[in-house]
């Protein structure tokens, strides 16, 4: 085609995203031969009128793709964007003589568009201290072709032909991984962008301060209660309580029994009146 695809007209992912969604989800989807007879008008007849009307009814395609890259900081409506434009490069080079579906041969464009966006607007900070990082900071990018993480192989690969260390490679694609995100979420945010903005998830909701400081204040009051009520106790009532219950090796009634010559049976009794001794002091301190 020799004219520029334009086939959108009005319609574009800007402030309003609901807005636009609800308007690409009222395109109808093609049948086959809907499709086929469009593509060929396309193919052999150079028809902008069917490249608008394939472009449209695949909208809502690119936003379902979109929506998979939200993990990456970048506004949904900016990665829609790109992702239209990728369908639309797929549009044009839609060959119907293949016999596929446009939606198989558009998706490898949708996401090499959205790909490329995401590689330029990843951001840096402090990514070049040294000369080897300047060069990497420089040359890794081109040499890098997909998202996907370097195999060892292809660091080494690409250490060798930048002359540095692989190590240095390693730590550039780590750096290369991060980018900007805004605290805040966007003014007219989304359901989508809301797991993003770390405003949304950083916040532990689960407990407020003043829950938080209750809590301390209770456990700090029933230690000290407990080790009030313990040092009224017998040494002997007091020495099977610590043994049976707040040593980290505890010892068996038969243990205790063995070492001060009774039965288990009256071991059992100690600690019985023991607990019910300490349990009664630490009620009447509360």
């Amino acid at each position: 085609m020799g004219t520029s695809l334009q086939p959108m007209g009005n319609i574009a992912p800007g402030a309003n995203l609901s807005a636009y969604m609800q308007a690409v989800s009222r395109f109808s989807v093609l049948t086959a031969q809907e499709e086929q007879t469009l593509a060929e008008d396309l193919y052999y007849n150079d028809s902008l009128e069917a490249a608008r009307r394939l472009v449209m009814a695949h909208l809502r395609f690119v936003v379902h793709i979109a929506r998979s890259y939200n993990g990456y900081g970048l506004p949904l409506g900016d990665l829609i964007q790109e992702g239209n434009v990728g369908l639309m490069k797929a549009v044009k080079r839609f060959n119907p003589e293949k016999g596929v579906r446009l939606v198989s041969f558009a998706v490898h464009w949708i996401k090499a568009e959205i790909h490329e966006f995401i590689l330029k607007n990843w951001r840096i900070v402090k990514v070049a201290t040294t000369k080897a990082q300047r060069k990497l900071f420089f040359n890794l990018r081109g040499a890098k072709k997909r998202l996907a993480w370097l195999t060892n192989d292809e660091a080494t690969a690409i250490a060798k032909d930048l002359n540095v260390e692989v190590k240095h490679v390693l730590e550039m694609e780590g750096r290369l991984s991060s980018y900007d995100a805004a605290f805040d979420a966007p003014e007219n945010d989304d359901e989508d962008s809301f797991f993003v903005a770390p405003a949304h998830y950083l916040q532990d909701k689960r407990q407020n301060p003043a829950d938080l400081l209750e809590a301390a204040n209770w456990e700090e009051t029933n230690v000290n209660s407990l080790e009030n009520a313990m040092q009224q106790l017998d040494e002997r009532s007091r020495t099977i309580l610590q043994r049976r219950w707040l040593s980290d090796s505890k010892s068996t009634l038969h243990e205790l029994a063995a070492e001060y010559g009774i039965s288990a049976e009256r071991i059992r009794q100690l600690e019985k009146n023991a607990m019910l001794k300490v349990k009664n002091w630490m009620t009447e301190a509360a």
